[in-house]
């Protein structure tokens, strides 16, 4: 099975970093899809939500402020000011860090249609 390497950076240093089948990001022309051998490109990133998916088939979510993507063939590098991996081991841990990731994309405002779809998403557990 064909991946690609994810980074996810902020200035606190690394968030995320492996190898997936694919992410999609928030875009800020919208949300977009990167597959393996995914033309080069750079984009800048709205706040919302990163949805990626492990080799494993499971999915994480980033969720993430603002910053830019630079795609390559086989790598995608996303720089962001700030960025929280909603996970954990049990259901309050996961509570937590929901909150943490609707304040972090609620603090870049509502104007914008996709913050409130990437809050949608995030309260229905994803």
């Amino acid at each position: 099975m064909e991946t690609l390497h994810l980074e996810i950076v902020t200035p606190n240093g690394l968030i995320f970093s492996n190898d997936v089948k694919s992410v999609v990001l928030p875009g800020k022309e919208g949300e977009f899809g990167v597959l393996p051998r995914h033309a080069s490109l750079v984009s800048l990133l709205n706040a919302g939500l990163v949805d990626i998916e492990l080799s494993s088939g499971n999915h994480e979510i980033v969720a993430v402020d603002w910053g830019y993507a630079e795609v390559s063939e086989n790598k995608v590098d996303v720089l962001v000011d700030g960025a929280i991996l909603v996970s954990g081991s049990n259901e309050s841990e996961i509570a937590k860090k929901l909150e943490d990731a609707k304040a972090l994309i609620g603090k870049m405002g509502y104007d914008d249609a996709s913050l409130r779809v990437a809050m949608t998403k995030l309260e229905g557990g994803h």
